[in-house]
């Protein structure tokens, strides 16, 4: 398992300077949450390092591997999987269909922890529902289904961006306690960018704050939940 070292990482928008000389370590086998308010850079820190926007300075490395040098498209033969925010499906596949395009970009050679049945049993309604069509799912089932599409691939380190958005707290709920399992239990890296701080503390070992690009605070992720200064200034929840 390898640690993802980010190192002075700097990306614009234009003129906007989205990410100014980030830099951090991730641990193998932990939760690291990203938090900050909206425009604080969650989102530009994870698709510079999946390789959907290019830094102008700067570098990112999962143990040997240059990511900031891996096309877009051969970043999960890295070992990295990304889940965009917006639960993105394919709508007019059906589940099973949309979870086996995930395996398609799985490294050869790599140890199988993640196969249809395994993600049935992470996300049983996703079993029942494996004929429908996506666009008849929820947009809590569209979550789920997204992240076990992604965990076909075999990731070693997962980014997650802002799977909260817009579901029932009981669904929020649901998705973040199987995030836990899956870093205690198969060994998973996350990177979990979020705006509900409250909940993404709650399951993070590490917690990175970022404001208007830079960060702000890297600490245990208990001691932000007790950061009250902190979270007034940045978090807002």
């Amino acid at each position: 398992m390898n640690a993802l070292t980010v190192t002075d990482l700097t990306a614009t928008y234009g003129p906007v300077r989205a990410l100014d000389g980030v830099s951090f370590e991730v641990a193998p086998g932990c939760v690291t949450a990203v938090l900050g308010a909206n425009g604080a850079g969650k989102t530009t820190l994870l698709r510079t390092l999946s390789g959907l926007v290019r830094p102008i300075a700067g570098t990112a490395h999962l143990g040997g591997t240059d990511l900031l040098r891996t096309p877009a498209e051969e970043m999960t033969r890295t070992g990295l999987a990304h889940v965009p925010e917006g639960r993105g499906v394919i709508a007019e596949l059906t589940v099973r269909e949309n979870l086996r395009l995930g395996a398609l970009g799985a490294p050869r050679g790599r140890r199988g922890r993640f196969d249809l049945p395994r993600i049935y049993e992470l996300f049983p309604v996703l079993g029942e529902r494996r004929d429908q069509v996506a666009h008849t799912l929820s947009g809590g089932e569209r979550q789920m289904l997204v992240i076990g599409r992604a965990l076909l691939a075999e990731p070693e380190i997962l980014l997650l961006d802002e799977p909260s958005l817009g579901l029932a707290p009981r669904v929020v709920a649901q998705i973040f306690a199987l995030v836990r399992d899956l870093v205690d239990t198969d060994g998973l890296t996350v990177l979990l960018a979020e705006q509900n701080a409250r909940s993404a503390l709650s399951i993070a070992d590490r917690g990175l704050v970022l404001g208007l690009g830079r960060v702000v605070a890297d600490e245990p992720a208990a001691d932000l939940a007790d950061d009250v200064r902190l979270r007034d200034a940045y978090l807002g929840n």
